[in-house]
């Protein structure tokens, strides 16, 4: 228990308090949801259906061919995954059931990766359940328009430019409605949830359940290893559905394109309880054999290793030593950990010693300064007869520095130290310039490159007005380090001094690189919109 003995100590006590409520309060209801779902199909009788549903490994044959599937257009499929569109630009591909459902409420698991290169993807992934089979290369997420039964919309592309992708939407059709691109389906969908499915960690889930007219899409963000950690995305009452429907996946790409690859596609029927599917007795006589054969299959292989290990020993060594090249996936992640911070710990080692060589020279300057200023003062009081001796002029002493020089020094640095500051904020100036002009590019309603001469005249304009001021800045920097008041010309204390010409063309290089930056980023980004 926390005693209140000061004000500051209960005023903390009493927010630590409210934040163990808060999160109590959050797992009590994540815990009810969970029970809800569990409940709900508490007592109903699952089946997995082998012939709506695919899997690795093997999930596809020698042949290229999916068992009791079909797939076309850009659509690619191989033993662990089916591509069902590739990360290339106008790629449209499916994959369909050959036969239709025979029964009425179902389950489906997804597990998928929508992945790309760029901050924005397209055009995303659909779910399908339709009386027909729809195309290979459609127009709505690479299937047909105007369908016949549910479309579960994993849309990546923000058309509407409302800020509200990556999106999952619900949309029931009558196969008389075309879908709305330009809104991206807002005003058909039956329920959504705003959840981003790109470039995860780990595969993301999705799972699609209808029983009752009732339609429930669970979705696991991939953030986690946990196959069990799903969150409520939608939930629909009084869906009508049609009968016996094709299941089918199906994904596009546009201007902008990632990999949309899924991996496990699992079916089941489900069964109200007291109704057992046809064929209850053939599936445990089936998988008894099955295991029976199975176990003769590994007692005759495992005696034949040992009769190989018998005849063979010298085999059997090599074999042993070349298990140990080979490295498990645990082993692969370490390796890659430790990799990590061992690079991590030489670049804080390098910028370690960068740092005291540089402390180093601070220190060897500032001694080398005050012990010429004390060398100095010691010739100028110190000599005999100095009492009524005038002082030594400044700068008569060979080889010292006198305090006069010092100041001036530090006058001249302190100057170059506020033209840097000058050139620092002309380049903070250009890249907000560049910056403005991007978002009013990437803000255009019809996606198109607006015409952007007028910005980037003004940004040249300030650019030449900049280095004006900076040529200006330096020039006065370079009379005030050859008056004649500072008497000879004063050598660099470190040695390591940058001339005039060298610190402006250092700067017009930067500049220009810039400014060349922003432009190519401009016209790039404004060119990888997708059109409808």
């Amino acid at each position: 228990m926390c005693q209140i003995k000061m004000s500051g100590t209960g005023l903390l006590c009493s927010y630590r308090f409210s934040q163990i409520v808060v999160i109590l309060l959050v797992l009590v209801d994540l815990r009810h949801v969970q029970a809800n779902v569990n409940n709900h199909l508490a007592g109903v009788h699952r089946r997995f259906e082998y012939k709506y549903s695919f899997k690795p490994p093997y999930l596809a044959q020698k042949d290229g061919t999916v068992p009791f599937w079909e797939y076309g257009g850009n659509a690619i499929a191989s033993a662990e995954s089916v591509r069902v569109a590739p990360s290339m630009r106008s790629q449209k591909g499916a994959i369909w059931t050959k036969s239709p459902t025979n029964f009425d409420w179902w389950d489906v698991e997804i597990v998928f990766r929508v992945s790309g290169r760029g901050r924005i993807g397209a055009d995303g992934l659909a779910f399908w359940y339709t009386t027909e089979k729809g195309d290979y290369n459609g127009a709505v997420f690479g299937s047909s328009d105007r369908w016949n039964g549910l479309g579960l919309f994993f849309d990546s592309f923000d058309n509407d430019n409302k800020h509200n992708n990556p999106y999952i939407m619900a949309v029931v059709n009558d196969g008389t409605k075309a879908f709305d691109h330009q809104n991206d389906g807002t005003t058909q969908l039956l329920s959504g949830c705003l959840r981003d499915f790109r470039n995860k960690p780990f595969p993301t889930r999705a799972r699609i359940e209808y029983y009752n007219n009732v339609l429930t899409v669970l979705f696991h963000n991939g953030m986690t290893n946990n196959n069990e950690d799903y969150e409520m995305c939608l939930r629909a009452d009084g869906v009508q559905l049609p009968k016996n429907g094709f299941f089918g996946i199906s994904a596009a790409t546009g201007g902008l394109a990632d990999d949309h690859d899924v991996f496990h596609f699992l079916t089941s029927s489900l069964h109200p309880p007291g109704q057992v599917p046809s064929d209850p007795v053939k599936v445990p006589e089936n998988s008894e054999k099955l295991t029976q054969e199975y176990k003769e299959y590994q007692e005759k292989l495992d005696k034949q290793k040992q009769e190989y290990k018998k005849e063979h020993p010298d085999e059997v060594k090599d074999d042993d030593e070349w298990e140990e090249f080979f490295e498990s996936e645990n082993q692969r992640e370490l390796r890659q950990i430790w990799q990590g911070q061992s690079q991590i710990f030489e670049q804080l080692r390098d910028l370690s010693r960068k740092v005291d060589e540089v402390i180093g020279r601070q220190e060897n300057t500032l001694s080398l300064v005050s012990r010429n200023a004390g060398a100095a003062v010691q010739q100028q009081v110190g000599a005999p007869g100095s009492a009524g001796a005038p002082p030594v002029a400044t700068g008569t002493v060979s080889g010292t520095i006198t305090r006069p020089e010092v100041d001036l020094v530090v006058a001249n640095q302190n100057a170059l130290l506020a033209t840097a500051r000058e050139i620092r904020t002309l380049i903070g100036e250009i890249q907000a310039r560049a910056d403005t002009i991007i978002k009013n590019q990437q803000r255009a309603p019809t996606a198109q490159v607006q015409a952007a001469g007028y910005d980037i005249q003004s940004v040249i304009a300030e650019m030449r007005d900049g280095m004006n001021q900076v040529k200006q800045g330096m020039a006065h920097v370079g009379q005030k380090l050859g008056s004649p008041q500072a008497g000879s010309q004063i050598a660099c204390p470190t040695g390591n001094c940058v001339g005039i010409t060298l610190f402006l063309s250092v700067t017009v290089v930067q500049l220009l690189l810039v400014f060349l930056y922003s432009f190519f980023k401009s016209r790039s980004e404004a060119q990888a919109k997708k059109f409808y």
